[in-house]
């Protein structure tokens, strides 16, 4: 996985994330986002793959740039295309996927304390807070 930075979309998955919400039509894009944050809770206690991990965490960005509170996604390898309204069932679905994402076993949460990911974690927890409403 090339990562250059902590945000959402600062590694080559989450850029080709965004290619794939954009090419979805336009009724289906909740449906590309929603499909992320299952495919991180289905794995149950099983291990999670950081590519899948990614992608959750690029959607539910995607889903708090909506929200009272959410920053925008602004960067270059977000998606291109606007996103139309997103149904509300989003939200508590990507809250679901990143407490996974910050539950063990989690192969992205591994590699980023490998490297002293705390502010990537607090990024994580902070999309999560406005997710939630907090």
């Amino acid at each position: 996985m090339g990562t250059w930075d902590i945000g959402p979309f600062d590694n080559d998955t989450a850029a080709d994330f965004s290619y794939r919400v954009d090419e979805a039509p336009t009724e289906q894009k909740a449906d590309v986002l929603l499909a992320a944050f299952r495919e991180v809770t289905g794995t149950g206690g099983d291990y999670l793959d950081a590519d899948v991990a990614v992608e959750a965490i690029a959607s539910a960005a995607l889903v708090a740039a909506r929200c009272p509170g959410g920053d925008p996604v602004t960067t270059a390898y977000g998606p291109k295309k606007p996103l139309p309204v997103l149904p509300g069932e989003l939200r508590p679905a990507a809250v679901e996927a990143l407490d996974r994402v910050l539950t063990e076993p989690s192969e992205l949460l591994e590699l980023w304390e490998e490297s002293d990911g705390e502010e990537w974690k607090a990024g994580v927890r902070k999309l999560r807070a406005v997710l939630a409403g907090a």
